[in-house]
């Protein structure tokens, strides 16, 4: 009598295969991303990995409109501003409790010194903002560049507007003048900001 095989089942490889998705992004995934994304995978070919730039930052880090220093500088501002915990968070409401401030749950304060060093870092930076004066050739008032400045870095680097939306912020009408000059004061920012902290 012949001796039966045993059959094994592998659950980890099957539920592997169950979880492997390869159809990638779909046509209206890739049309809105505005090719900015990159294309990579392992060396074997198997698997195609997308990588999407869905930041106002990265895109234009993506359609080389900003230098990667400038880049690497605006990124540390948005990690110190997330770090510091200045990020807006959803908070739930509890509708059985009066509705009144809680000194003792410290919510403005830092919580830890590591969340006190990256908002003494952000502060840093902003002061430098306040600092900056404009380029000559620009049509910015003295006096409210900085502030100017400011809003921009915060709505489009921390906040992930558009870049149209910070330029009406500032006082543009027009969506693409609206765009040059938030561009224009996003790249003087990663300069400034590079400065600063010592990069390149």
């Amino acid at each position: 009598m012949a001796k039966s095989a045993k059959r094994t089942i592998d659950f980890d490889k099957a539920r592997e295969a169950a979880q492997t998705d390869a159809r990638g992004p779909t046509p209206e995934r890739l049309w809105k991303s505005a090719d900015a994304f990159d294309i990579g995978g392992d060396s074997q070919g198997g698997v195609r990995t997308y990588i999407f730039a869905d930041s106002p930052l990265g895109r234009m880090f993506k359609g080389k409109r900003i230098d990667p220093i400038e880049f690497t500088a605006l990124q540390r501002y948005k990690h110190h501003w997330y770090h510091g915990g200045l990020e807006v968070s959803m908070g739930s409401v509890d509708l059985n409790r009066v509705f009144a401030s809680d000194p003792s749950g410290m919510s403005g304060m830092a919580k830890s010194e590591r969340q006190a060093h990256h908002r003494q870092q952000y502060r840093a930076a902003k002061a430098e903002f306040e600092k900056a004066v404009p380029p000559f050739h620009s049509k910015y008032n003295r006096d409210t560049y900085g502030h100017k400045m400011g809003i921009v870095v915060d709505n489009v680097i921390c906040a992930e507007w558009p870049l149209h939306i910070a330029g009406h912020l500032i006082g543009y009408e027009s969506p693409y003048r609206a765009r040059a000059a938030a561009t224009e004061i996003i790249t003087d920012a990663g300069y400034r900001l590079a400065r600063l902290w010592g990069i390149g």
